[in-house]
């Protein structure tokens, strides 16, 4: 059945972010013909198109929240970096600093994207709404305190997340990013904070090359609340089924939070040009299933998705609905004709030396305090 409770943010700023024509590069080249960047607005567009096609969208709570101040970005941001942004912003452009350009009027977008994810922690912390899904866009889980890094300029949901505590709407928040990148960004921002934990279920070694190892669980008061799985390129289903069901899952519930925050990234999907996973839609909306159920358990239902990366403008739309169906609880569905292809593909079973890894991590995340009983 499904809940009006369950909110849709977005705003058509957002789509009007321009990172310029940079394609798959970090940075134009003599060799590198100019083509659209990677980081379009056409997956996030297509989805948002895709749910008023079926329907879905109407179903839903829409709002189409203001942006965040400069108050808000400074709880996590440093002014010398919103300055220099704004200084880029009013010239001719910029990189936020790593990976990260923008054009003139990218803050704008910028800071409504932070606004979505703002917006909607505030509104499902206040119980005015039961779970929401912020359509994000530029991505924040890259950026950190002083500089911006992979397609990301502010940090939406340790901006969202450091307003809610502040304003004593929250304490603890649990953060569970399963971009196909590490979400280096929520953990350098909660890295000594003993109320905030975050969760990183990403490839192995693929952005940022120098974070995301299992080893980095946090620092001082902090130590234990990080965790990271660094999955292997080629993991299928069985493998994020495992790694979630053995040792994501329970080690959020161990947590106790009072609100989660998934950092929802489609680009461990099986058809992006970024990531080297082989995820189809119907495991997107299971681990969605999988973490609603968790945070009825935990926490009321408090739960909030903000869209991060997944940059296949073909099947992020099918992915997401998928996502968005199962947060609503909706029989609101649309054909997905990679679905089940996918599936059969070889390799999505759980390999041996895939249970080797995920159940070492678990011994060692149990032998420290991490999961109950």
């Amino acid at each position: 059945m499904t809940s009006a409770a369950t909110g849709f943010f977005w705003h058509e700023r957002c789509f009007w972010h321009d990172p310029g024509a940079i394609g798959v590069f970090s940075a134009p080249g003599a060799f590198l013909q100019p083509q659209p960047a990677s980081e379009s607005p056409e997956s996030k567009r297509r989805l948002k198109n895709l749910l008023e096609v079926s329907g879905l969208i109407d179903e839903l709570a829409v709002r189409k929240p203001p942006p965040a101040s400069r108050e808000d970005l400074e709880r996590f941001h440093t002014a010398r970096y919103l300055d220099a942004l704004a200084a880029g912003d009013a010239g001719r452009g910029g990189d936020g600093g790593d990976c990260a350009p923008f054009m003139p009027g990218s803050l704008a977008a910028a800071c409504q994207s932070a606004g979505l994810a703002l917006a909607a922690v505030e509104a499902v912390a206040t119980g005015e709404l039961s779970r929401a899904y912020a359509l994000c866009r530029p991505p924040g889980h890259h950026a950190e305190a002083d500089r911006g890094r992979g397609f990301c300029l502010l940090g939406n949901i340790p901006v969202a997340v450091m307003r809610a505590r502040a304003l004593a709407l929250v304490g603890r928040v649990a953060i569970l990013d399963w971009d196909v990148h590490h979400g280096n960004g929520q953990q350098a921002a909660f890295w000594r904070d003993p109320e905030v934990f975050t969760v990183s279920l990403h490839q192995a070694g693929n952005y940022p090359l120098e974070t995301g190892h299992f080893d980095e669980q946090g620092e001082g008061s902090g130590l234990g609340t990080n965790l990271n799985l660094p999955l292997p390129p080629g993991c299928g289903i069985g493998a994020y089924d495992y790694a979630m069901e053995t040792l994501v899952l329970p080690a959020i519930e161990a947590f106790a939070p009072e609100l989660v925050v998934v950092a929802c990234g489609y680009d461990a999907c099986a058809k992006d040009p970024l990531g080297k996973m082989l995820l189809n839609g119907d495991a997107f909306a299971r681990m969605t299933a999988q973490v609603k159920a968790l945070a009825e358990r935990c926490c009321q239902g408090r739960l909030v998705m903000v869209h991060e990366g997944g940059y296949s403008e073909g099947y992020v739309p099918l992915c997401g609905h998928a996502v968005i169906q199962a947060l609503a609880g909706s029989a609101t569905a649309v054909p997905d004709p990679q679905n089940d292809e996918i599936a059969a593909w070889g390799y999505q079973s759980l390999q041996p030396h895939q249970r080797e890894l995920i159940d070492a991590w678990r011994e060692a995340w149990g032998e420290a305090g991490g999961l109950r009983g």
